[in-house]
């Protein structure tokens, strides 16, 4: 399945129907009277956040989603039929955005979750609506509130409590076939991840979600490589992961670029908790081992730094563990944080 995580639609709620103007004509009923019924009210435009999708591809290949319009009111008293609401699924994490691209409507998060994002127009009065004891006949009825008709634009950015950061041939991809139930493409080239992907990992009896994007180079910010696009998928992440290629002559560079990448999206990235890893040590002997940590300790200011090997799982389980540690310090603090209150 393609991924996509940006999509603009046009929507439009159903029009109100239009209240009818009738009387009562009955053969021997010696009074008559107005009988025009009201019409029924326009369908609404629905969002839903639904389990089981990972991406927007079905709004690459329908942009237009319209309600239907209400029945106009008739004669003998009879309302018209309201129109079908219209519901668009979409995946946990999808953003609302006006059509600007920058304001955020609704942001759903939750399976489950349901906004309406255009209500459909009333239905118009009928004439027997204006019947009063000044009135007795009126020949006058209301015409339907038109629906509203808008472009928005779905911004996916995917929930997972762990996402993945590097360099190009880090190694990400190949940590997360390693640990997690997914099957990430990997290959010994550059750019090997064109699109985000989740996996779950399981260590003792702790299940968490993984994120893997694709890997930032210098200038990532400015559009070279894929870009920074992508970061947004890990702006909900509890914890980062980056990971370092313990075989590359730049560590404390490889650091630093990631660093400075986070640093210019902004959005809170580089102050979120981080563990720090130096992936591919089955290709090291101990002097280079020692020389790489050190390095890479060096280019963190000192910070906790952990060696593992994605492809033979060397040190995998000690990665995971300070993963969960690091996730249960995060809940810890969102439950400790002071709640607003209207």
């Amino acid at each position: 399945m393609k991924f996509l995580d940006l999509a603009k639609v046009t929507i439009r709620s159903g029009s109100g129907g239009g209240g009818a103007v009738s009387f009562r004509r009955e053969k021997y009923v010696e009074f008559g009277g107005p009988d025009g019924g009201n019409g029924g009210r326009g369908g609404d435009v629905i969002v839903e956040a639904v389990a089981g999708l990972n991406t927007l591809i079905d709004f690459r290949y329908q942009q237009h989603f319209f309600a239907k319009n209400g029945q106009h009111g008739m004669g003998r008293q009879r309302t018209g039929k309201d129109g079908d609401d219209i519901t668009l699924k979409v995946p946990v994490g999808t953003q609302i955005m006006d059509e600007d691209g920058e304001t955020i409507l609704f942001d759903l998060t939750e399976v489950g979750q349901k906004v309406v994002i255009a209500k459909g127009g009333n239905g118009g009065f009928g004439n027997l609506y204006f019947k009063s004891s000044t009135n007795q006949a009126p020949r006058r009825a209301n015409a339907g509130l038109a629906g509203v008709e808008r472009e928005i634009w779905l911004n996916l950015k995917l929930i997972a409590d762990v996402g993945l950061l590097g360099l190009p041939n880090a190694g990400k991809s190949t940590f997360l076939g390693e640990t997690t139930n997914a099957s990430p493409k990997i290959a010994d080239y550059a750019f090997t991840t064109l699109y985000p992907s989740l996996g779950v990992a399981q260590v003792d009896d702790d299940q968490f979600v993984i994120a893997d994007i694709p890997g930032l180079i210098e200038g990532a910010h400015e559009g070279r490589g894929i870009g920074d696009r992508f970061l947004g998928h890990i702006e909900r992440c509890s914890v980062l992961l980056h990971i370092i290629d313990g075989t590359s002559e730049s560590i404390g560079q490889d650091y630093h670029t990631v660093m400075q990448e986070l640093e210019a999206y902004g959005g809170g990235l580089v102050d979120k908790p981080r563990v720090t890893v130096l992936n591919k040590i089955d290709e090291l002997d101990e002097d280079d081992l020692s020389f790489a940590l050190g390095a890479l300790r060096s280019a963190t200011g000192g910070q906790l730094v952990l060696a593992m090997s994605g492809g033979t799982g060397e040190g995998t389980a000690d990665v995971l563990r300070s993963l969960v540690k690091q996730i249960e310090l995060v809940h810890a603090q969102d439950r400790e944080a002071p709640k607003w209150q209207p």
